[in-house]
């Protein structure tokens, strides 16, 4: 689910950035530095404006400029229960991983359907029903997320197909 969050990061600029554009270096840092960065809890999809830089705080020994910015983003935080499109990154005997933008989800042999099967002997190995369902290294997919789990700057997750609506995605 996506949300609208006030947000603050201490950026440090080189003294060769000093001058009349400071302020643009700062945002321009701001967008290179946060954007697309995951804290573990959720995902900076597009930073929208800085509303507050501080003044600079000058670090000695080196001469840089701490500044603090005070700015808006949208992020994005997954919630067990949400349904979700990925691409199958991995597939194995005991399940496949699924990429879904900063979340890697695994999907168990216990969260696929009983008449989808493995095939290892196929190449790729993929998981497979004998009909349409095929699901291999590449496929597009739709899962539910089961548990999530967070780390200092990365989400994983646990989804199932087992329910209507859910599994590879027709092209």
């Amino acid at each position: 689910m996506f949300f609208l969050k006030e947000l603050e990061k201490t950026i440090q600029l080189h003294p060769s950035y000093f001058g009349p554009l400071i302020r643009s270096h700062i945002h321009r840092e701001l967008l290179t530095k946060e954007e697309g960065s995951s804290t573990g809890k959720f995902t900076i999809v597009c930073v929208l404006d800085s509303f507050d830089i501080s003044d600079g705080q000058v670090i000695p020994g080196s001469g840089a400029a701490e500044y603090t910015v005070h700015y808006k983003a949208i992020v994005w935080r997954p919630y067990k229960g949400e349904v979700m499109d990925g691409v199958v990154t991995s597939v194995m005997r005991a399940g496949f991983f699924v990429d879904c933008g900063s979340l890697q989800a695994f999907v168990g042999r216990a969260m696929i359907p009983s008449d989808i099967n493995f095939d290892g002997n196929a190449t790729p190995p993929q998981w497979t029903d004998n009909g349409d369902q095929i699901v291999e290294k590449g496929t597009n997919i739709r899962i539910k997320i089961k548990g999530l789990r967070s780390e200092v700057d990365k989400m994983y997750a646990i989804g199932t197909m087992k329910e209507d609506y859910l599994g590879p995605l027709q092209n």
